[in-house]
Parts: structure tokens; sequence; C-alpha cells
């Protein structure tokens, strides 16, 4: 038992040869499939990823069921991901090239329908997100942005002094309907009481 815990079944740069070629393989793979696969997930992405975890174990692992090998790839892959962090974060355009940009998909409060098939996000995924966010509707919304990690930022819309006017215009309107309201009411009563 104890041998099959601490022996490797494969040798240790074997192990940590095939772990770099699986963490750069899936790092190329997430960034060509699109900032949507980082953020934005629906079932199927879910789906995706859980099963290409699987997928990749065994490229990984190799023949070596060890505990040592577990912990080997394990901490191969925990500095190889320090070692990609740091340097990315020294380095500006590697990251923009690793990354990529931050993408609008409602500007001025219009959808920009090619950004959105780009990125595979329908209108109601994005609907919801924004409901999410305490944003009644994308009617709503001003700006939405679909950020470098897959996250999406809304700025709601603010009234333009138009609406404003308007919308003060509605609510004096309705006091005064209100008022007359209330004035015939009265006026009402005291014919009532003239008349009695």
């Amino acid at each position: 038992m104890l041998h099959d815990m601490f022996v490797l079944g494969i040798p240790l740069a074997e192990k940590m040869i095939r772990t770099l070629g699986v963490y750069v393989f899936l790092l190329a793979g997430l960034r060509l499939a699109g900032k949507r696969e980082l953020g934005q997930f629906n079932p199927f992405d879910l789906v995706v990823l859980l099963l290409l975890s699987n997928t990749v174990q065994n490229a990984i692992i190799g023949n070596d069921n060890s505990l040592l090998g577990g912990i080997a790839g394990a901490t191969t892959l925990l500095v190889i991901n320090a070692i990609v962090v740091r340097y990315i974060y020294g380095h500006p355009r590697v990251a923009r090239w690793l990354e990529g940009d931050a993408d609008v998909l409602i500007q001025n409060g219009e959808l920009q329908h090619e950004r959105l098939k780009r990125e595979l996000i329908t209108h109601e995924e994005l609907e919801s997100a924004a409901r999410k966010q305490g944003l009644d509707g994308l009617e709503k919304v001003e700006m939405c942005r679909l950020e470098v990690g897959g996250a999406l930022t809304f700025v709601a819309r603010t009234p333009t002094d138009e609406e404003q006017n308007h919308n003060e215009l509605i609510r004096r309107l309705d006091e005064l309907g209100r008022s007359q309201a209330a004035l015939l009411e009265r006026m009402s009563a005291l014919d009532r009481k003239t008349t009695e």
C-alpha cells in the first residue's frame, strides 16, 4: 500500500512536462473559445468545462495513481500558474494578447448585435444578467461591457433632460388631477349639504 501511495508511476520530469503541456493547451483553448467561457456560463458551458477537466486528467497523471504523483501534478500546476500570473502582471502587452480586450455589447442604449453574435450571448442571457444587477430590463441600460474576465458590467441609463422634464410634467399633471378630483368632491359635498 505504501508503495502505491509514494512511488511515482512515471518519472517526475515527465509528470511536470505533461502538466505544463496541458496547462498551455487549456490556456490557449479557453482564449480561443472567448471571454464567455470565463464568466458567463450556461449549462452547456459548465458541462463542457467539467468534461474537459476529466478528459485532460489522464494526460497530466499518465499511468500514475500515486499520492505523490497527484501532489506533484497539482504543485506543478500551482507553480506554473503563479509564474504566468506574475509575468502577465509585469507585462501588460502580453496580458492584453492573452486576455483580449473588453467588448462593448450595449452602447448609448443600443444593442450591438454583431458583438453579441460574436460572443455567442443571447438577448435573453443579457437581459437576465441585467436583472441580476438590479436593472429592470435592457431599456434601462446605457452601456454593457463584457469584461476581460468574462463578467458583464452594466451602466444604468440616466434620463435625459427632456425625459426628466416630461416625467416632471406628468407628475404635476397627476397632482393637478388629484387636486381637481378632491375639489370636485368637496364641491359636491357642499351642494348636497345646501340642498338638504
